[in-house]
């Protein structure tokens, strides 16, 4: 279940290993194990333009997702890996969430991989009320699974009056 990430925000520098193992974890626990994830952090330019140019609104968002099929291939034999999608995470966003929800920024980052996650298995919260309600309990049950996880971000700070 190869996890490729990367960072293009300078200011939260990413402990790589452990993105990639919550990648991983998340992979296996939706039952996607053998599958490709591709992990992306931006900045919230560019997740701007990312969203206008792919979904039409022009505004930053939290996470992208962007699937590269549709739904599991049948008679696919199970030793290869095959891409699943890519996620994409505004992380100056996350850090806003984040403060706003009491959470950590290392808290939001592993909710919004699995919402990305779940996007590209296929749940949409936009299709209606009860598919939204579907997927908010998938996330519980996934984010349960996975447990806490800490040390995947760490601010670089310039000074110590600086902020991330």
């Amino acid at each position: 279940m190869p996890v490729f990430v990367r960072n293009y925000v300078r200011r939260v520098r990413l402990n790589s290993p452990l993105v990639l193992k919550l990648g991983q974890h998340v992979l296996s626990v939706v039952g996607e194990s053998s599958s490709e994830l591709g992990l992306t952090f931006v900045g919230d330019r560019r997740m701007q333009r990312l969203n206008r140019d792919f979904r039409g609104k022009d505004r930053t968002t939290d996470v992208l997702a962007f699937a590269m099929r549709e739904a599991k291939v049948p008679g696919v034999r199970r030793n290869k890996t095959f891409p699943l999608g890519d996620v994409v995470i505004s992380i100056p966003t996350a850090l806003r969430q984040a403060r706003r929800g009491h959470r950590t920024l290392d808290e939001e980052l592993a909710i919004l991989l699995v919402h990305g996650v779940l996007h590209l298995c296929g749940y949409d919260h936009e299709r209606s009320r009860s598919e939204a309600l579907r997927m908010e309990r998938q996330e519980r049950i996934v984010l349960r699974k996975v447990g806490k996880h800490r040390e995947l971000s760490r601010s670089r700070r310039r000074n110590s009056r600086s902020t991330p």
